[in-house]
């Protein structure tokens, strides 16, 4: 995938799994293309761990990875943190 897909997937994923971790206030657009970035590759090693496949271009079962790797980013980053929802 081009620099462009990454970056709308990535904030497409990022804006769901915001929502989903009930973090969407607390971050803009920039965090959430940085997110969903993140989470299609955390996505994709998840996935690859279970022997799935990983992120493989512009469409619905790899905006699927980059959700479930963002949310599980996210819950990470709120576990670290300690911060509530």
């Amino acid at each position: 995938m081009n620099i462009l897909a990454w970056i709308i997937l990535g904030g497409i994923a990022g804006w769901i799994a915001s929502k989903i971790a009930k973090t969407d206030k607390q971050q803009g657009i920039f965090l959430n293309i940085v997110v969903g970035i993140i989470g299609a590759g955390l996505g994709g090693f998840i996935m690859s761990a279970i022997g799935g496949e990983g992120v493989n271009g512009f469409n619905l079962y790899s905006l699927f990875v980059a959700v479930l790797g963002a949310v599980v980013a996210l819950f990470i980053v709120k576990a670290i943190t300690g911060k509530k929802a």
